[in-house]
């Protein structure tokens, strides 16, 4: 194992040929960003000029582009989509007071320095990226050694980049062309892995959860909501369902101290077109929900040869403190209302009673993010196959209605009161088949009570995606959350808690049902 301190990660490569060197600009390209440092350095001739050439190349999108050497100009300024690049080359530069004349505070604004002979510049940022290109001991004048090392921020980014490379050679992986996808509203990333013959799969990378503040009792949030800290409640949980016959990928390989993973693609069909739900699609993603739910399934999952992963009930703390990041954000934040410590205990003494009469029913695993942004359709598949699951890492013990409020209720895909109803009879029915004491009353209940809970947790989260993690696009989903909450405060047996959102978040319940 190369060297690696909570300031520093060093991270040695072989270059074969200039080919490698290409590459490994590739590489370098998602650690760095604006206002940051790389400083390059090495042997005459070791290639500097040639990686940081290919690196401009990729953050322009310019494969063409031009981009001499500053050993004569000093410093060159590009234009990218997302921020300008400073390349520079200090090497007759005498003294950092000299920076002045060309201008370089201005130019290194908002930008990313690549910068040659950066000590030129006098102290050094904590933070930065260090290339250091050297000619390879060997006979071939082609082979070259890149010593990355990252200071500071970058140590931890380096590291990942290391142990990424790492788990794709190992698996046969290496050699892949890697393509960003989007994220989700989480920590993780992924991206698809194409192999020069066309083969693809996926790379997820699903570091570990950093603990928050302490918000309750000395634990963060994430811990009280019982969300997944780590990648083995995603392999063990993968292994599970795909056991019961269900489709999540196959993992094809993992570093579970890395928290990463490469996984079978399923591409990208989804189970909803412009028109919203395509209804045989939502039909089969239903009945992947009953199937399961008929079944007596396991706490205790394999994880390892001699280790189980328990898997956590979704407990009253846990549903008790989704429904209150409405008023930590939703309510100052969105709606603009001050509530009053006793608006405040009010609502949690009318939520608390209608969660522990769910929380005292019989449980099944409840993948918790089961709607159609994790849904892909596999049509050249038989039967359930055919719905291809990918986000199931913060399932837990809890109660059937709650997936499936998930799918019929979905927070970015309006799925109407019809088809809703018609899935939900469809539900039902195959239920029935199952299990012939299967009550539909007490089902419907526990759905308008998740229904309303899921909601409210959603309204809260994604103000607070918008305020304080800065994705704004999240809001737009806002009117039709509400539409479900309103909807689902509706049942009767939610009367008083619909009066509590009249009256104190009259904007959370104003489009009815």
């Amino acid at each position: 194992m190369q060297p690696t301190t909570a300031q520093e990660t060093i991270w040695r490569i072989d270059l074969s040929d200039e080919t490698a060197t290409l590459d490994l600009a590739q590489r370098i390209l998602p650690l760095v960003g604006a206002n940051e440092l790389l400083t390059l350095s090495g042997d005459l001739g070791a290639g500097k000029t040639t990686f940081a050439r290919a690196l401009i190349r990729l953050l322009t999108g310019d494969g063409q582009l031009e981009v001499p050497s500053p050993t004569f100009t000093l410093m060159q300024v590009y234009q990218t989509p997302a921020f300008p690049v400073v390349h520079a080359d200090l090497y007759r530069i005498n003294d950092p007071s000299e920076l002045a004349e060309l201008g370089w505070e201005e130019a290194a604004e908002g930008a990313l320095l690549i910068v040659e002979w950066a000590e030129k510049a006098g102290s050094l940022p904590a933070d930065r990226l260090d290339i250091s290109l050297a000619l390879a001991s060997g006979r071939d004048p082609q082979q070259r050694v890149a010593t990355i090392t990252g200071h500071g921020a970058f140590a931890v980014r380096v590291a990942r980049a290391r142990d990424i490379q790492a788990l794709l050679d190992r698996s046969g992986w290496g050699a892949a062309r890697r393509a960003f996808m989007l994220g989700d509203a989480s920590v993780r990333a992924y991206e698809r892995l194409t192999k020069p013959d066309g083969e693809k799969a996926i790379l997820m990378i699903s570091p570990p959860r950093p603990d928050g503040p302490p918000v309750r009792n000395g634990k963060p949030y994430s811990a009280i909501a019982r969300l997944a800290e780590d990648i083995r409640p995603f392999i063990a949980v993968d292994h599970a369902l795909r056991d019961q016959g269900l489709c999540a990928p196959e993992i094809l390989a993992y570093d579970m101290e890395a928290g990463l993973a490469v996984l079978e693609d399923f591409g990208s069909e989804p189970v909803v077109d412009e028109q919203g739900p395509i209804p045989d699609r939502y039909g089969e993603a239903t009945a992947v929900l009953a199937c399961l739910h008929g079944r007596d399934l396991p706490a205790h999952l394999p994880l390892t040869e001699d280790k189980d992963y328990k898997v956590p009930v979704y407990d009253i703390d846990a549903l008790l403190i989704e429904v209150e990041l409405i008023l930590e954000w939703y309510a100052p934040h969105v709606a603009r209302t001050p509530l009053s410590s006793s608006a405040r205990a009010a609502f949690i003494n009318l939520w608390r009673p209608l969660i522990q009469q769910i929380c005292a029913a019989p449980t099944t695993w409840a993948l918790r993010d089961y709607h159609s942004p994790n849904l892909i359709w596999l049509p050249e598949r038989e039967g359930l196959q055919k719905v291809g699951i990918i986000d199931f890492q913060d399932c837990v013990l809890g109660h059937p209605a709650y997936d499936l409020v998930s799918l019929l209720q979905d927070a970015r895909v309006t799925v109407s009161d019809d088809l809703e109803l018609k899935l939900l009879t469809h539900y039902a029915r195959l239920r029935r088949a199952q299990t012939p004491d299967f009550n539909m009353t007490d089902f419907v209940h526990a759905y308008a009570v998740l229904g309303a809970q899921r909601a409210t947790k959603i309204l809260g989260i994604f103000a607070r995606l918008d305020r304080r993690d800065g994705k704004p696009q999240y809001l737009a989903h806002l009117p039709r959350v509400e539409r479900y909450l309103a909807k689902d405060l509706a049942h009767p047996d939610l009367a008083p808690l619909r009066a509590w959102y009249e009256t104190h978040l009259p904007r959370a319940v104003s489009s009815r049902p």
